[in-house]
């Protein structure tokens, strides 16, 4: 088990008005894992990936982390966590409008502590490259965000998710603003990565090409797991 979360609930306050979010979810992924997370909207699908992506706390139960109970660790700890075995794929691209995206890509392996002592300038290039000519974007390594199409700038986000060779890939509707022959691309990538390296996938999404490829679905309604389909 790579994520595991036991009785995790999410309360939000307004005043004196209290909403849950979360009711109770119980749910366990495995190294490897291809997994969907489904539901309409205001089901919970965000706040569970806040929640796995250590963006936001659960109100009460535990969420586990490759091994580690993530209410035992300091703001520090949680910190290096994201960093280090979490990648993020953001609907919202966010993605720095200053630098290029050769230096997008190459961020996360400047943060934390451990990659600038494992990696040099030359293979931080290699792989930032290597990672740019997988989803199509070799060409575009000088550009600025603001230069680049709202597709352009989705792949961009990929390849930044998965340049740290993360454990964990949190993925908010990641094909939404691409074409079908870039989403295959960006798609059969991120596969082939799960396939080789193990890493786990877990997408908010409403994209069923992404149904197809999982091996799991879970799907939510009112903050609870309404159910939750496998595949072989």
């Amino acid at each position: 088990m790579i994520i595991g979360l036991k009785d995790v609930w999410k309360t939000y306050s307004t005043g004196k008005v209290q909403f849950d979010a979360l009711k109770g979810i119980n749910l366990e992924l495995r190294r490897g894992d291809f997994a969907a997370v489904a539901g309409p909207s205001g089901s919970g699908k965000t706040t569970i990936m806040n929640i796995i992506g250590l963006i936001d706390k659960p109100s009460r139960g535990m969420l586990t982390i490759d091994g580690r109970e993530t209410g035992a660790l300091n703001r520090n700890e949680l910190t290096r966590m994201r960093h280090e075995v979490i990648g993020f794929i953001f609907q919202s691209f966010n993605l720095l409008p200053v630098l290029s995206v050769f230096e997008n890509v190459e961020l996360p392996l400047l943060i934390g502590k451990k990659n600038p002592a494992v990696l040099s300038k030359k293979q931080r290039k290699e792989r930032v490259e290597g990672l740019l000519e997988e989803v199509g974007l070799a060409e575009k390594r000088s550009n600025l965000p603001a230069e680049l199409s709202g597709g352009q700038q989705q792949r961009v986000a990929v390849a930044r998710a998965l340049v740290n060779d993360p454990k964990i890939v949190i993925a908010d509707e990641p094909t939404a603003n691409l074409d079908s022959e870039n989403g295959s691309r960006v798609l059969n990538l991120m596969k082939k990565v799960n396939a080789e390296s193990d890493t786990t996938f877990i997408f908010s999404t409403h994209d069923k090409t992404i149904w197809e490829m999982a091996n799991r679905i879970i799907f939510l309604h009112d903050g609870k797991i309404a159910e939750e389909a496998a595949r072989a």
